[in-house]
């Protein structure tokens, strides 16, 4: 019981948020213009900011259990495959598909996965979930890229070429943050000079930013909430649910689970906490910013995003009690 009121706990504030953009939009506080303009800015600069925070307070690239992470990742870069083929075939949208396979693989790490981690294995499951998401969050975010490149709605001719993928990966806010971030922490090895230690104000700055960015995007992801989207797309949002939360979950897990009995994969006790976190959170609130800003199915990816964190309080709480009675976590 304890489980799932922490699952509740850990939801119910992304929630409440959402719930008060919509209030903000149907009260007429504030209206279209400010939730469009609040999308560029989370897009381009609070997003990008907060992930750089995020992976810039890793101590270390040593400290990255490699052999994990590429588990881990290439996982992630399976489960997208697998849930490609079935969405290729479930539908002809281009659009919904791009953000369906989207919602299969990409998981809200950073602000869910990692405090998730902590409530389930204590300080050590937190480092190695910070550790993890060095890696995970680039690798989630330059599929995403992938993804959607391939099935805009900009793309109409349903080809695009691999140099056009490449500059949309390298002109992507959200991995520039990341890699940026990535390129801090390798420079510490050699350079005796550190944004937190040497320029404190500059990093609180960033952190000031960083923290704004998951409030504004749930309450901008609140405004563009459409209840009578939700009858027209109920297959949809059902089917991305249940990949994001229960399928993509129980696929990882599972395997990650056989390889270590197998002895191919040696997990402490805080690595398996970490991994549940990492898969059975509720896809990015991001997901939506970005499969918006690059002309996929915005209406559904806003909807996933409310209705896999809905979900969440009961899936978690079911992959922990399932894990727990194995001995695992």
């Amino acid at each position: 019981m304890n489980v799932l009121f922490f699952s509740f706990n850990a939801v119910m504030p992304i929630i409440l948020i959402i719930c008060l953009g919509y209030i903000i939009k149907r009260t007429g506080l504030l209206g279209e213009s400010f939730f469009s303009q609040a999308n560029k800015f989370v897009f381009n600069a609070a997003l990008p900011i907060y992930l750089f925070y995020s992976v810039y307070n890793i101590d270390a690239l040593s400290a990255i259990n490699w052999r994990l992470i590429t588990a881990a990742c290439a996982l992630v870069i399976f489960s997208a495959l697998l849930a490609g083929v079935f969405f290729v075939f479930y539908t002809k949208d281009s659009g919904k598909r791009a953000v369906l396979i989207q919602c299969a693989f990409r998981s809200n790490f950073a602000i869910i996965g990692l405090p998730l981690a902590r409530a389930i294995g204590g300080d050590e499951a937190l480092a190695t979930a910070a550790v993890i998401s060095a890696v995970g969050i680039p690798v989630f975010n330059v599929l995403a890229v992938i993804v959607l490149s391939v099935y805009s709605y900009d793309n109409k001719k349903g080809s695009i070429s691999p140099l056009g993928i490449v500059k949309s990966i390298c002109k992507n806010p959200l991995i520039i943050g990341v890699v940026s971030a990535l390129v801090c922490v390798w420079l510490r090895g050699f350079v005796p000079f550190t944004i937190k230690e040497d320029l404190p104000f500059l990093y609180k700055a960033i952190e000031n930013v960083g923290l704004m960015a998951s409030p504004l995007a749930l309450v901008v992801q609140g405004g563009k909430f459409e209840l009578n989207a939700v009858k027209e797309l109920a297959r949809d949002i059902t089917l991305g649910v249940a990949w994001r939360l229960v399928i993509t979950p129980a696929l990882c897990l599972s395997l990650i689970m056989a390889a270590a009995n197998m002895g191919l994969l040696p997990l402490g006790s805080s690595d398996f906490p970490a991994l549940i976190a990492f898969y059975g959170s509720p896809v990015a609130v991001s997901s939506a910013i970005m499969a918006e800003s690059m002309n996929c199915h915005g209406r559904l990816a806003g909807q996933l995003v409310i209705w896999c964190n809905v979900a969440s309080i009961f899936t978690v709480f079911g992959i922990i009690v399932v894990f727990r009675g194995l001995g695992l976590v």
